[in-house]
Parts: C-alpha cells; sequence; structure tokens
C-alpha cells in the first residue's frame, strides 16, 4: 500500500484558461480512470479535510515496483505540475496470526524439532504458504467503494517502562484478541485494512479505514481507547481523512 497526500497549487490553477483546463482534467480522468481500474491492484483519490493537504492518493498493489510504476504513471500526467506532496505512507497488508502462530510452535515443539533450525523454517514456512493462499483475498483486497477514509499510522510503545517487544506472544496474542472483538462489533459499518510498516516507514503500522458513515471512524477508535493494548502500549500518528473522488468526479472537484 501507498498513500501519498498532496497539497493542490490553486492560485496557479486559477490562472489557467478554461480550455487549458478540460484538457488536462480530461487527461488526469483517463490516466487516474486506468489506475482505478488496474488488474493488478487498484488506485484511488480522495479529497482531503483540513490543512493537512487536498487530496490522498491511496495504491494497492502486488509489489513494490508496482506501487513505483503507479508513483510514475501520476508524475507523467499534466495535473501533477499542480500537485505538491505533503507526506506519504509505505505499507504492506498483514494479517494478525497470533493464535496460529502459537498453535504452530507447540506442535513443532511437541515433535522435538529444535527453534529455528532448518527443518523449523521449513515447517514455518510450509504453514505460511497454505495460510497465504487462504487469506489471498485479505492480503490483496479490492478498493473499498465507500465514500469516507480515515488514515494512521500508529506504534507499539517501547519505552523503559512498557514495551510491547518484551511481552509473551501469549499475552499479545490475547491482548490483540480483545481487541479484535471491539473491531468485529463494526464488521458491517467499517472495513479497516491494517498494513505493517516496519523496515519501510517511521511508523509500525498503518491503519486504513473505509466507511459511509465518518462519525463512526470516532466511535470504533474511541471505544478501542479503552483496550489494554491502545490504553497501555499504543501511540498515534497523523490523522486524515477525506472523500472518495472517482475520476470521473474529477471535473466537479477542480471546479471545471
Amino acid at each position: 500500500m501507498l498513500h501519498q497526500m498532496m497539497k493542490f497549487r490553486w492560485p496557479a490553477w486559477r490562472q489557467l484558461g478554461e480550455e487549458q483546463k478540460r484538457e488536462i482534467i480530461k487527461e488526469a480522468r483517463e490516466g487516474l480512470g486506468r489506475m482505478e481500474q488496474n488488474a493488478n491492484g487498484q488506485s484511488a483519490l480522495f479529497s482531503l479535510i483540513g490543512h493537512k493537504g487536498d487530496f490522498m492518493f491511496v495504491h494497492f498493489r502486488e509489489s513494490f515496483a508496482a506501487l513505483n510504476q503507479a508513483e510514475l504513471e501520476l508524475t507523467r500526467i499534466k495535473l501533477s505540475d499542480f500537485l505538491e506532496p505533503s507526506s506519504s505512507y509505505l505499507s504492506v497488508i498483514e494479517l494478525g496470526l497470533y493464535e496460529s502462530s502459537i498453535k504452530t510452535y507447540k506442535s513443532l515443539i511437541d515433535a522435538g524439532i529444535e527453534p529455528h533450525s532448518d527443518e523449523w523454517k521449513r515447517a514455518i514456512e510450509d504453514t505460511l504458504v497454505r495460510q497465504r493462499e487462504a487469506m489471498q483475498p485479505r492480503l490483496f483486497p479490492q478498493m473499498p467503494p465507500n465514500r469516507y477514509i480515515c488514515f494512521y499510522p500508529m506504534d507499539r510503545r517501547r519505552g523503559e517502562d512498557k514495551n510491547w517487544y518484551t511481552l509473551s506472544i501469549e499475552e499479545r496474542q490475547r491482548q490483540m484478541n480483545e481487541h479484535g472483538l471491539v473491531g468485529r462489533r463494526y464488521a458491517g459499518e467499517v472495513k479497516q485494512i491494517i498494513s505493517g510498516s516496519i523496515g519501510f516507514d517511521d511508523w509500525e503500522w498503518g491503519v486504513t479505514l473505509f466507511a459511509d458513515e465518518p462519525l463512526v471512524f470516532k466511535r470504533l477508535i474511541y471505544e478501542m481507547r479503552f483496550d489494554e493494548v491502545s490504553a497501555v502500549y499504543a501511540l498515534f500518528g497523523t490523522f486524515y481523512v477525506g472523500l472518495r473522488c472517482p475520476a470521473s468526479d474529477l471535473g466537479n472537484l477542480l471546479g471545471a
């Protein structure tokens, strides 16, 4: 996943004639339309609310190389002359597998297989291959069609007093299970995509929420703040909220 936050150069845009604007919008509509329908991962444009930027482009692709191509496609259209990057976020969609990991580790230990040995690594990889196949739709999702988006990065606390990474896997699994129970209550209202960014960006995870009613973001996140994993171990970054703008509506968005 790649989130690109952009500011729009409105003064320069207003200096253009109507014919120039129409030509630029036509080209951008066609280019973004192709990216929206890309068979190997889709893109979407959102109009941001607030001072943190004007637009946010969200790209789903099957590799970092394909994400790079999405960036380049965007820079090749004339509209990019009016876009000024304000932030971005690079991450990989991931699924929480605490419960299955604990079961796998226990079964290997019970079988007398030495942890981190070659035999152990092969068994773990075989398990992961099966899980990737079973969870393919969740690992490579379609872009949700919902009207609103909320994106924010987050970390797990690593201070002197509280450190998420010193907890046992069983304790992390317990807390994440409790956390997940809250999210499941909003399953019909919010589409949630968790992406990992350790080694890729400044925070450890990105959370992207999609919904047709924006107040549900506040209710969900507020309720989750009382979970132990959030109340004790979570640190949150900048929040971005926006409205979906299909490529076909680009002219209305830009007032031309």
